[in-house]
């Protein structure tokens, strides 16, 4: 009897009726003999429902409350489910973070998985119990709930299949697997058969929304096999993310992603010696807040210009720490920019084969693509451009390398 782990999103329990479709595919995998476990996400739009309830009585709300009050949406999806099913005469029990333990920091809003304890569900499931969990949640060590960050029902769902050693870890979403660009932006998007982590932890991480970044890193830490599926689809096709074979460096780039979510702050002025860029990053990174791209230009008196960029919802905070510390280093001045986005190709073939930087720079610029920043990794190459170029330029990369016949290694 395999056991199965499988998560559903807040668009697949976001409706009564959703929630009892959702049973039915859930029954289908138990008739085919396998012990379930489920995760839920609370319904759609649920958390930030709770999230306004809360700021409509505080502008500040305390976090340790915050999630207390956020973590119940899950609750009610798990809650939900558990009946359905019990009323379809399967024997089903609910559990919630703090019930089977999910140990994590306390780290309110964004806590960290410290432990996992299975023993509950392993004694649900031997009794013949089908286990709903509620995800997104967990207990730190004074018994507070805390929660795991936005979408982070994902990284539930992998712990469990890590610590219980599932046979597969089963993401139903809205969409039916992992797409080489996003198909609303890109209508010549394919849906990709299976993906390495490495790839899929890039793409995460530069914009795409299908799978959580943390939930990306710990399956490959702990080699869960992720598939990412549609629950309104039938169980056929969607996406395996997995370990990274030969056959895949045959392909130079599976997925070009777009992220809109960016700003970009320059520091002038800034003197050229050892330790500055401490004095700089070091106050952003205490907040929480992720330096992506970093450029340093320096000049013939000595000082550099310093570019740098953040999630554009975290501009204003950025913008404040940095103008606080251009005083204390004597940096000439700040300027910053909003309307930018992010533009990346990813793939593994990268890695083996030559030339496909200089590729991504001729499409851009023969679409009057200015780029502004560049960075690189092993299997990525990321562009800063002008935010009303952002989706022309994810087009053109997108039909440049993955249209037809033209992501061919042997061309490099």
């Amino acid at each position: 009897m395999a056991l199965i782990v499988q998560k559903y999103g807040g668009t697949s329990v976001g409706s009564i009726e959703r929630i009892k479709a959702v049973a039915e595919r859930v029954l289908r995998s138990r008739a085919k003999g396998n012990q379930l476990v489920v995760v839920v996400s609370a319904m759609a739009g649920e958390t930030n429902r709770l999230f306004q309830l809360a700021e409509q009585l505080s502008e500040a709300p305390n976090a340790r409350e915050t999630d207390v009050l956020v973590s119940t949406g899950e609750q009610v999806s798990a809650a939900l489910l558990a009946i359905r099913l019990q009323a379809l005469g399967y024997s089903t029990v609910s559990l919630l973070g703090h019930q089977l333990k999910i140990r994590t920091d306390s780290c309110h809003g964004a806590a960290k998985i410290k432990a996992v304890e299975s023993e509950r569900i392993r004694d649900a499931l031997a009794a013949g119990n089908i286990v709903v969990v509620a995800g997104y949640q967990g207990v730190d060590g004074e018994d507070d709930i805390t929660t795991l960050g936005r979408g982070a029902s994902d990284l539930t769902a992998v712990a469990l299949a890590a610590v219980m050693k599932a046979s597969a870890c089963e993401i139903y979403t809205d969409v039916d697997g992992v797409y080489t660009a996003d198909p609303r932006i890109c209508p010549r998007a394919r849906r990709l058969d299976r993906i390495s982590y490495d790839e899929m932890l890039e793409m995460a991480g530069l914009g795409a929304k299908v799978l959580q970044l943390r939930s990306v890193e710990l399956a490959r830490r702990f080699h869960v096999p992720l598939v990412v599926l549609s629950s309104f689809a039938d169980e056929s096709g969607g996406t395996w993310v997995g370990q990274e074979d030969k056959s895949m460096e045959n392909v130079l780039v599976s997925g070009v992603t777009l992220d809109q979510n960016q700003s970009k702050i320059t520091l002038t002025g800034v003197e050229d010696r050892p330790g500055l860029a401490a004095r700089i990053f070091g106050p952003i990174a205490d907040t929480g807040i992720v330096v992506d791209m970093i450029i340093q230009n320096a000049s013939a008196d000595g000082r550099t210009d310093m570019t740098f960029t953040v999630p554009r919802t975290d501009l204003r905070r950025a913008l404040e720490i940095v103008r606080g510390v251009v005083a204390e280093i004597g940096a000439a001045g700040v300027r910053h920019e909003d309307q930018v986005a992010k533009v990346s190709i990813i793939g593994v073939g990268m890695r083996t084969h030559a030339g496909v930087a200089a590729t991504m720079f001729k499409v851009l610029a023969a679409e009057g693509v200015n780029i502004e920043m560049i960075a690189t990794s092993e299997i990525k190459v990321s562009v800063v451009v002008n935010a009303k170029y952002g989706e022309l330029a994810m087009r053109a990369l997108h039909d440049a390398f993955l249209g037809l016949g033209a992501n061919a290694a042997e061309t490099e």
